[in-house]
């Protein structure tokens, strides 16, 4: 592209492309060619990829609209979702139309305020719009988006220590996985792993509620909250008050002779190849130990060391951990 500044029409022209691109990729009949088509139109030149940067923020704020759609609008864009479209073109309208952000915020589908935090290098402590405070694990990623009647957060991947500014008619709203968390103001712990949630409270208390019978489960402090995708309601149990979950705010991983297949998603947060187990007997070996988050590449390797295993490779490149059979007593 010419590097003469652009015109109007000319910008616009990468940002419906952008718009146009996002939606294609987030919809389920997107194809191979339209992928590779869109690697090329992203590759093309730096304002590309910016501006689809830009888009996929905005996309994050139509997670956080109402799922019943709203008043009807005249939109510029068609895709399949009408939500989505209409998320797209409203989050535009906040940026580019005041009296309009101002009736969405009004209504109660626009957020006056939206975050995107990540911890991608080493642990983060971040301070939300509403003065919250969040301590963000390694491989953290959340987004945060202030509404008149709510706060909401998405704990896209990852572990938070959340410490909730008071506010009884402002509630906050943590989505994490299949469920959420509902909280005026608190202290507790959300981690995501997968399709994996558990939530600790420490200080107050938070309502569990389950996407799929939207059934709210109250937490008191000593309580944790488990579950998986599908549930209908999350398990419930008390920690120990030695309990070692949280240790990462230290920058360690604590195993307290933990069962691989419960340590593996513990260890896997911090790889960017996940272990795997070979078979189920394997998952049954017990492990324990205090490492560096920074350091668990290292610890991989070295398992073979200290457990009866050893490693082999899978087609996908991921490391397999295979339990060394037992030599049967002769006589």
């Amino acid at each position: 592209m010419s590097e003469e500044p652009l015109s109007e029409a000319e910008y616009d022209a990468i940002t419906d492309a952008a718009a146009h691109w996002c939606m294609r990729l987030h919809a389920s009949d997107c194809t191979a060619v339209e992928r590779q088509a869109f690697a090329q139109w992203h590759d093309a030149d730096p304002l590309h990829a910016f501006e689809y940067a830009a888009m996929l923020e905005i996309w994050d704020v139509a997670d956080h609209l109402p799922r019943s759609e709203p008043a009807p609008v005249v939109l510029s864009f068609k895709p399949r979702s009408r939500l989505r479209t209409y998320a797209v073109a409203a989050a535009v309208c906040l940026v580019a139309l005041p009296l309009a952000a101002f009736t969405g915020w009004e209504a109660g589908w626009l957020p006056s305020a939206y975050e995107h935090f990540d911890a991608a290098n080493g642990l983060r402590q971040v301070t939300l719009g509403d003065g919250s405070q969040v301590e963000l694990n390694l491989g953290t990623e959340l987004v945060y988006s202030n509404y008149k009647d709510q706060r909401r957060v998405t704990l896209k991947k990852g572990e938070a220590f959340f410490n909730v500014t008071h506010d009884s008619k402002h509630p906050l709203i943590v989505k994490a996985g299949e469920g959420q968390v509902r909280v005026t103001g608190t202290q507790f712990n959300v981690w995501k792993y997968e399709d994996q949630v558990r939530v600790m409270l420490l200080e107050g208390s938070v309502q569990i509620a389950s996407d799929t019978l939207h059934n709210s489960v109250p937490l008191s402090p000593g309580m944790q909250a488990s579950y998986h995708q599908g549930d209908a309601s999350p398990q419930i149990t008390a920690f120990k008050p030695d309990d070692s979950s949280l240790a990462w705010r230290q920058g360690r991983l604590v195993l307290d002779n933990l069962a691989l297949a419960d340590a593996l998603p513990l260890i896997n947060r911090y790889l960017s190849k996940p272990v795997m187990l070979a078979d189920a007997s394997t998952g049954t070996i017990r492990i324990g130990g205090i490492y560096n988050i920074n350091e668990v590449n290292n610890l991989v390797p070295s398992l073979p060391k200290v457990l009866p295993v050893y490693l082999t490779q899978n087609q996908d490149g991921n490391p397999v951990l295979n339990s060394i059979p037992r030599k049967a007593p002769k006589g």
